[in-house]
C-alpha cells in the first residue's frame, strides 16, 4: 500500500509525535506571563488604586466656583493693600529668621520638658552646674524676642488671607487651612508663653506646661511642612537682587524689626543675667528681689505649710536599704556642713545665685545603707499636693557633692519662703525641681 505524502509530511494526527496545540502554547505562555489569578487581582487593585490617585489629584486641583463679585469689598478689594514694602524676599527672609528662633525654643523646651519629665532612655548631668539656667534663659529670651519677628511676618503675608477668590481649589483651601493652623499654634505658644512668664495663670483654664509642650509639637510640624513645601519660593526669592523704592526701604523695615528683638531681649533678659538687670525695665523678676535677695515663686503661705514648717516637732524623715532616720533641726545641724554656690534657675527664665549651706544628700543616703555612687532618691514636700510636691534625684544629682539637703542660705537660716527648716539645692535642675520645705526623703539602690 502507498502511503500518501502530504500526510507523512504534516503528521499532525499522530497525538505522540506531536507538541502541544497552539491553544495549549497561548495558555502555558499566559500563566506563566501572568502568575496566575491572584496577580491578575492584584494588578487590577493596583490600576484601581492608581485611577483613583489621578481622580483625587485632578479633583484638588478643579477650579471652585469664583464667589460673587460683590462680596468684594473692604480688604478683598483690588488695590486694597499699597504697601510696597511688602515682598516674597521679605517675607522669606523674616521666615528665615522666625524659623531659627522658632527652632531654637523648641529644642530648649524640648530639653526643659525632659528634665521634669524624664522617660527612661534620657539622661542629664550634674555638671556644668548653669547649663538649665542657660538653656532655659535662652529659651525665654528667644521666645520673647519672636514677638516682633511674629508681628512683622504676619504683617508681610496677611494680604493673602483676602486674596481673590479666596480659594482657587481644594488644595490651595487645604494650603489655607494648614497655615491657619501653623500661625494658631505660634500665637498660642508666643501668648501662653508671656502670660506664664509674667505669672498670669488667670487667662489660662489648662495646665500651662502640658499645652505648651503639645502644641510645640504642632507648631514645629506645621513649620517644617510649610518650610517644605515652600523651600523653592524661598531660594527663588533670596537669590532675587534686592529694589529700593521711594518709602522706607525694606532693609529699614527688617533692621527696625531686628532692633525691636534686641530691645526686648536687653530689657527682658536682666532676670537671669544680672549685670543687665538695671536696664531689664520689662522683666517681671529681679535677680536679687526677695527674701534673703532671692526672689520666690510661691510662698509657704500660698504653700499651707507655714504652721507644719515652724513646728518644733519637725522631723525630716529619710528611708532606705538599711532603715530610717528622722532628724530634727538640731540633729541635721549637727552633721558634717558644706557651702555651695549654685544658682536657682525657674523655668519661667529668672535665675539668681545663691551660697548655700547644708548636709550633702549623699551623705544622708549613705546613713540609711544606700551607696551615693548607685542610687536614687525621692525628696518630699511638706506640702499636701500639688503637681511639684516631690521631685526625683538621679544618680549624677544624688552622688555630686554639690546637692545639699541646704539649711541656710547666705550665712542665715532659710527664710521660711526659702524652704525652712531644710530644701533640696542641686546643680542644673530646673527651680521646680528644688523642692522646698523637705519632709522625707526615700533613697533607693538603682537597677
Amino acid at each position: 500500500m502507498v502511503r500518501d505524502p502530504g500526510r507523512e509530511v504534516t503528521g499532525a494526527a499522530d497525538p505522540e509525535k506531536t507538541g502541544p496545540t497552539d491553544r495549549e502554547e497561548t495558555g502555558a505562555a499566559g500563566h506563566l506571563g501572568t502568575g496566575g489569578p491572584e496577580v491578575e487581582a492584584v494588578g487590577r487593585r493596583n490600576r484601581l488604586g492608581a485611577d483613583g490617585l489621578r481622580r483625587a489629584v485632578a479633583w484638588l486641583r478643579e477650579p471652585l466656583p469664583a464667589p460673587p463679585e460683590a462680596l468684594r469689598r473692604g480688604p478683598l478689594r483690588d488695590g486694597a493693600f499699597p504697601s510696597k514694602l511688602r515682598s516674597t524676599r521679605l517675607t522669606s527672609q523674616l521666615g528665615v529668621a522666625l524659623g531659627v528662633a522658632f527652632a531654637i525654643c523648641f529644642v530648649t523646651g524640648l530639653l526643659s520638658h525632659l528634665i521634669q519629665h524624664p522617660p527612661f532612655w534620657f539622661w542629664w548631668p550634674a555638671r556644668p552646674v548653669g547649663l538649665y539656667r542657660f538653656t532655659q534663659g535662652l529659651h525665654v529670651a528667644t521666645g520673647l524676642a519672636c514677638v516682633p519677628l511674629l508681628g512683622a511676618k504676619l504683617w508681610s503675608v496677611y494680604p493673602r488671607l483676602f486674596s481673590w477668590p479666596p480659594a482657587r481649589d481644594p488644595a490651595a483651601a487645604l494650603e489655607r487651612l494648614s497655615i491657619a493652623a501653623l500661625v494658631s499654634a505660634a500665637l498660642f505658644q508666643l501668648v501662653s508663653g508671656i502670660l506664664n512668664v509674667a505669672r498670669w495663670y488667670a487667662p489660662m483654664p489648662f495646665f500651662f506646661t502640658t499645652a505648651h509642650y503639645w502644641v510645640a509639637w504642632l507648631a514645629i510640624g506645621g513649620l517644617l511642612t510649610h518650610v517644605g513645601v515652600q523651600l523653592p519660593v524661598i531660594r527663588e526669592a533670596l537669590s532675587r537682587p534686592v529694589e529700593y523704592g521711594p518709602q522706607l526701604s525694606r532693609r529699614g523695615l527688617l533692621g527696625a524689626v531686628g532692633a525691636a528683638a534686641g530691645v526686648i531681649t536687653v530689657t527682658t533678659i536682666g532676670q537671669t543675667v544680672a549685670p543687665l538687670s538695671p536696664v531689664s525695665l520689662l522683666a517681671p523678676r529681679r535677680p536679687t528681689t526677695g527674701p534673703q535677695h532671692l526672689p520666690v515663686n510661691k510662698t509657704a503661705l500660698a504653700a499651707g505649710v507655714r504652721d507644719s514648717a515652724l513646728n518644733p516637732d519637725y522631723r525630716l524623715l529619710v528611708v532606705g536599704p538599711a532603715g530610717r532616720v528622722a532628724l530634727s533641726t538640731a540633729a541635721l545641724a549637727a552633721l558634717p556642713q558644706h557651702t555651695v554656690v549654685l544658682p536657682i534657675s525657674c523655668v519661667e527664665g529668672w535665675s539668681s545665685t545663691g551660697t548655700w549651706s547644708g548636709v550633702r544628700l549623699r551623705d544622708l543616703a549613705a546613713l540609711v545603707g544606700a551607696d551615693p555612687d548607685n542610687a536614687e532618691a525621692e525628696v518630699e514636700s511638706l506640702e499636701a499636693g500639688g503637681r511639684y510636691r516631690t521631685s526625683a534625684v538621679a544618680t549624677p544629682h544624688l552622688r555630686d557633692p554639690s546637692t545639699l539637703i541646704a539649711l541656710r542660705l547666705r550665712g542665715e537660716p532659710l527664710a521660711i519662703d526659702h524652704g525652712y527648716p531644710a530644701r533640696l539645692i542641686a546643680p542644673n535642675r530646673p527651680g521646680v525641681m528644688q523642692t522646698k520645705w523637705v519632709g522625707r526623703i526615700t533613697v533607693r539602690g538603682k537597677t
